[in-house]
């Protein structure tokens, strides 16, 4: 059997070294080469050419997010996973990464040089097999500018919240949605992506520098607005309720996940009943799917991503399995069709 080839990225010999020996104990991968610096991968990339690249956000010479603008430039097409402390920096510069096309991230648990790294190891291969599949994909369907609709709906109550769902893939696919949604949309919009804590806050500052509308990390107890956009912090479920203000706990995790977007969707279909549009975008198992069906008994409008612009189509695909989605559309037609039905323009 061919092994997925890894190329490491790490300024530390030793995280080179612990990361290189965690992918070479699966016997589906191997470590090909291991660089130092931005400047040595390109060195050296061209010698043995990889499938899936692990790469440090900080590093001297020339760092993540300059390997990635080079490699567009360059028209280099292969999956690359950041590796991340949970600094405030490294939390903004792996947003950064994102954006400029990394395929998810990893945090590093304490630091640039974590000796417990071994406790992510399984998420890394994971991720590892996750960003070799996509890019071997033999035919990826294209995105086209058509809506699917699925169910027939007449409907009647104006749409009063908007409530989205990610995972993996998933900031880059809320950065499309959310800076493209206009400031007077009238509604509230609450996300969960599943994100660890710090980088939440991060993704949320970003995103709210670029977008029109107010976008911010939720607290608990937040008095809920309209034209602002609450992420869901990590590590904390968010739900709402009647009182018109955001809940946060740390209640057990859904799916091993926390935040989870069941937890927000259902109890979102509880407050706002037929008010309400959900979005299951990209990401990686089944959290959101039971969120969709809560929705749709309340009578509300549910959208799922469509295969064809998904990082990973498995949590729009197990929402779509229900039988409770109503519209798939590729990304770049979702921004349009909130806007369209909030205002009261869906047919």
């Amino acid at each position: 059997m061919n092994k997925i080839k890894v190329l490491v990225v790490d300024d530390s010999a030793l995280m080179r070294k612990v990361i290189s020996d965690m992918i070479n104990s699966q016997y589906n991968m191997e470590v090909i080469d291991t660089a130092r610096n931005g400047e040595d991968f390109f060195k050296k990339l061209y010698k043995n050419i990889p499938q899936v690249i692990t790469l440090d956000v900080e590093m001297p010479v020339m760092d993540g997010i300059m390997v990635l603008e080079a490699m567009k430039e360059k028209g280099i097409n292969i999956p690359v996973i950041v590796l991340s402390s949970i600094s405030k920096k490294s939390s903004e510069l792996t947003m950064e990464c994102l954006e400029k096309g990394a395929f998810d991230f990893l945090p590093k648990p304490s630091g640039a040089i974590s000796l417990d790294i071994d406790t992510v190891k399984d998420e890394l291969i994971t991720k590892i097999k996750l960003a070799y599949e996509k890019n071997q994909e033999k035919s990826i369907e294209k995105e086209t500018n058509m809506t699917r609709k699925v169910n027939n709906i007449n409907k009647l109550s104006k749409i009063e919240a908007v409530v989205i769902g990610a995972s993996t893939g998933g900031p880059r696919a809320l950065y499309n949605v959310i800076t493209n949604l206009p400031e007077d949309l009238n509604v509230p919009v609450f996300v969960v992506q599943h994100m660890p804590a710090t980088f939440t806050k991060a993704f949320s500052d970003r995103l709210n520098v670029n977008s029109k509308l107010k976008v911010v990390e939720a607290q608990d107890k937040e008095l809920i607005e309209k034209n602002v956009v609450y992420v869901a912090p990590g590590g904390f479920h968010m739900e709402l309720r009647n009182d018109k203000r955001i809940h946060l706990n740390t209640g057990p995790t859904i799916w091993g996940v926390r935040p989870a977007v069941d937890k927000l969707f259902i109890s979102a279909a509880q407050v706002y009943k037929d008010r309400l549009l959900s979005v299951v975008l990209t990401g990686m198992g089944k959290d959101g799917a039971q969120g969709t069906v809560e929705v749709k008994k309340h009578n509300g409008i549910t959208i799922s991503e469509d295969k064809s612009t998904c990082t990973i189509y498995g949590m729009p695909k197990a929402a779509f399995e229900t039988g409770m989605v109503d519209v798939v559309l590729p990304l770049s037609n979702i921004s349009d069709e909130i806007i369209k039905i909030v205002r009261g323009n869906w047919r």
